[in-house]
């Protein structure tokens, strides 16, 4: 399995309503280094709807800037449309950050 593809079944796994981080998601596919490569992994997602990529926000709940499918408003959306409440391009890591997987950041 390449890098990308186990970023994106990672990805898959994390539930509606809940966000990850880009280390979250380097860390539990045993890359712990490689945060930038996961949000590089993202930028060429052949499928957004099957792999929810707008649930990947940085370390301190913020969107991504320059998401790749249509910007910080649309990935928003995304996550409101999903019960996440988005404050000031914000997500509340206390309440939203998923922890079910057996990694998480150091």
């Amino acid at each position: 399995m390449t890098f990308a593809e186990s970023v994106y079944e990672y990805l898959k796994t994390v539930p509606r309503g809940k966000v990850v981080t880009y280390g979250m998601i380097a860390h539990a596919i045993g890359r712990p280094r490689a945060a930038r490569q996961v949000g590089n992994a993202l930028h060429r997602n052949p499928t957004p709807v099957v792999i929810p990529c707008h649930r990947v926000v940085n370390r301190e709940g913020r969107l991504a800037p320059a998401f790749a499918f249509g910007g910080m408003d649309v990935q928003a959306g995304l996550l409101r449309a999903e019960g996440v409440e988005v404050t000031d391009g914000y997500v509340d890591m206390e309440k939203y950050c998923w922890r079910g997987s057996a990694h998480s950041e150091p």
